[in-house]
């Protein structure tokens, strides 16, 4: 069976996001500076249409963080838009424009049905309201065998982790105090559900740790 693997840039008091996010402002209230480590990167440049790029140990850690995925979840936070049902005269498409990175099916947990969207470059954005485990085996389903990709926000990760359901994990933590926002591991105990820490890897700027069954 395919493995379930989350990804997420952290701040060192444990948040995925600042405070006061909205429709203009995704991550909060300085939370940009959690991806100040990424976006410079070749991989993550050649995903958005980019040329040119750092590469080195942190450029290889995002490499293999996507490579061998076959489909992605998200939660409604990270998808983004607007609380509440979408809006049907401007229904929002994502923060990625017409080429969204991700060229494989993704499923967003949300409490609000609504049509999937569809790329011309292979993405789809499947709207699931029946929960994280049936998003789990609609992403499995598929990707074909290939792993499936666990994004953010907090909540829907939160979720994940609560029911164990997550194989391998990947926290980028990085060096700064957010303060406030969404905070990873919120209510969900000590209890570790399996995942155990195999890799701590020194970048710039940011620390990889990854966690595995």
């Amino acid at each position: 069976m395919s493995r379930l693997r989350f990804a997420i840039s952290t701040s060192l008091d444990g948040y995925v996001a600042g405070p006061d996010q909205r429709p203009d402002q995704g991550l909060g209230r300085g939370g940009e500076r959690l991806h100040d480590w990424v976006v410079r990167l070749r991989s993550w440049r050649e995903m958005h249409g980019l040329e040119g790029g750092a590469e080195g140990v942190d450029d290889e850690v995002l490499r293999g963080s996507v490579a061998g995925v076959g489909a992605a979840i998200m939660g409604r936070n990270m998808f983004g838009g607007h609380p509440g049902p979408w809006d049907g005269a401007v229904p929002w498409r994502g923060w990625w424009g017409d080429d969204p990175p991700f060229r494989h099916p993704v499923f967003v947990v949300t409490h609000h049905a609504r049509e999937p969207l569809r790329f011309a470059n292979g993405t789809t954005f499947t709207f699931v309201t029946e929960g994280i485990e049936r998003a789990l085996e609609l992403a499995r389903e598929a990707a074909g065998g290939r792993d499936v990709a666990l994004g953010g926000g907090a909540d829907v990760a939160n979720q994940y982790l609560a029911a164990g359901l997550v194989d391998e994990m990947e926290l980028h933590l990085v060096p700064i105090l957010l303060g406030g926002g969404a905070r990873l591991f919120e209510d969900i105990g000590t209890d570790m559900r399996g995942l155990r820490l195999t890799r701590a890897v020194p970048g710039e700027g940011v620390v990889h740790l990854e966690f595995a069954r």
